[in-house]
C-alpha cells in the first residue's frame, strides 16, 4: 500500500487547489529544516546540545543552545531557495535580510524556532512554529532591505502554518487553509509520510491546560472560569475537569488538536503593562489558524487573535485557544 509523503500531498495541492508551487518549495524546505533539528534534539547530551548560552534573545531570556541552533538551520534552510523576501525569528531583535547574492520571493517567513526549549534538559516534547504571509507589493525589493513593516500583518493574512513536535515520533502538523494535516517522519525512509487526513479539534472536553502557579495574578474572568472548571460536576458546568500543564505550547496545542480541551495563557498583574506572555506572531498566530482549520476558536479573552493588528515584531498577547464550546465560554467571561 503507497503512503502519501509530505512532497506528494503538496503537488496534489498544488493540482486540486491551486497552490503556488513556490509556496510548495518554501514548506518542503521549512520541513527539510525540521528534520535535522529533530535529529539534533534526539541527540541531546550525546550530541554535546544540552545546557543554555552565556546570552540573551530580545525578549532578555537565557538562550538554550539549541534555540540558537534552531535558529540557524532554518535561517541557513531557507534563506537561499528564492522564495522569500526576508524572515523572523523570536530568538532576534530584526527581521533577517535575504542575502544579495540570492534572489528575493514573495513569501515572509516567521518561526519560534524551538518552543518549550526551557524543557529540553528533562526530555520534554519540544517543537517548531511557522507562519508564511505573502510580502505586501509595496514593501518587496531585490536590493533594499526589508524593514518590519512588511512583517505586520493580521493573523487572518497567513498563506500557512504550522509546526514540528519532536517527542516519541517527530510530527509535522501542516494548514495551507483548507483544513489540517498530520505527517509523521518516517526516519527509514527519511520523509515526512500522511498519517493524520482531517484533524479536527474534538467539540467534547474533559481537559483543561494552564499555569496553576499563577491563579494569583489572573483577571477575575479567568478565575471565574477556572474555579468552575475545577468544581466539576457539582459546579455550574456539571463535568469532571482534568488539567494539563507540559510548559510547551506546541506539546499542550498538539494534544488539545488531538483529544479536544482548551490552552490558556492568560495576562497577569506581574507586568500590567504586556498583554500577555505569549508572542503574537510566532506562536499565537500560527497555532490559532491551526486550531481554527480544526474546527476550534482561539481569542485574547476580547477578540479573535487573527484578527489583531500587529503593532511591533515581538508584540505579545494572552491567549485562549481549543475547543469552540470552551472558548466562547471564556470569552463570555471576559465580555461579561
Amino acid at each position: 500500500m503507497s503512503r502519501t509523503t509530505l512532497s506528494r500531498y503538496l503537488i496534489e495541492q498544488t493540482r486540486s487547489h491551486d497552490t503556488p508551487a513556490d509556496l510548495r518549495f518554501l514548506v518542503e524546505v521549512v520541513a527539510r529544516a525540521c528534520k535535522a533539528i529533530s535529529h539534533a534534539v534526539s541527540k541531546g547530551a550525546l550530541g554535546g546540545v544540552l545546557g543554555s548560552m552565556e546570552t540573551e534573545n530580545v525578549q532578555g531570556e537565557v538562550q538554550k543552545k539549541l534555540d540558537v541552533m534552531s535558529n540557524e538551520i532554518l535561517l541557513e534552510a531557507n534563506e537561499w531557495g528564492g522564495t522569500l523576501a526576508g524572515m523572523a525569528s523570536e530568538e532576534m531583535d530584526k527581521p533577517y535580510q535575504i542575502p544579495g547574492r540570492f534572489p528575493k520571493g514573495a513569501y515572509l517567513l516567521m518561526f519560534d524556532p524551538l518552543d518549550g526549549s526551557s524543557n529540553i534538559d528533562v526530555n520534554v516534547s519540544v517543537g517548531t512554529i511557522f507562519s508564511v504571509l505573502r510580502c505586501p507589493g509595496e514593501c518587496f525589493s531585490q536590493n533594499d532591505a526589508l524593514g518590519e513593516d512588511a512583517f505586520l500583518q493580521p493573523g487572518t493574512q497567513q498563506v500557512a502554518a504550522g509546526y514540528a513536535i519532536y517527542g516519541p515520533q517527530t510530527m509535522l502538523v501542516l494548514t495551507l487553509g483548507n483544513g489540517v494535516k498530520g505527517f509523521t517522519l518516517d526516519r527509514e525512509l527519511g520523509s515526512f509520510v500522511l498519517t493524520h487526513e482531517n484533524i479536527r479539534v474534538p467539540d467534547s472536553t474533559a481537559e483543561f491546560a494552564i499555569n496553576m502557579s499563577n491563579q494569583r495574578h489572573w483577571e477575575a474572568p479567568v478565575k471565574r472560569y477556572v474555579e468552575e472548571l475545577l468544581a466539576g460536576e457539582t459546579g455550574p458546568l456539571e463535568k469532571n475537569y482534568n488539567m494539563r500543564w507540559i510548559a510547551s505550547m506546541v506539546a499542550d496545542v498538539h494534544r488539545i488538536l488531538t483529544r479536544g480541551g482548551i490552552f490558556m495563557y492568560p495576562r497577569d498583574a506581574r507586568e500590567p503593562s504586556k498583554p500577555g506572555k505569549l508572542r503574537l506572531m510566532y506562536e499565537a498566530n500560527p497555532m490559532s489558524m491551526l486550531i481554527e482549520q480544526a474546527g476550534g476558536a482561539a481569542t485574547n479573552g476580547t477578540q479573535r487573535i487573527m484578527e489583531i493588528q500587529p503593532q511591533s515584531l515581538h508584540e505579545r498577547v494572552a491567549v485562549f485557544l481549543g475547543s469552540k464550546q470552551e472558548v466562547e465560554r471564556v470569552t463570555a467571561y471576559h465580555k461579561a
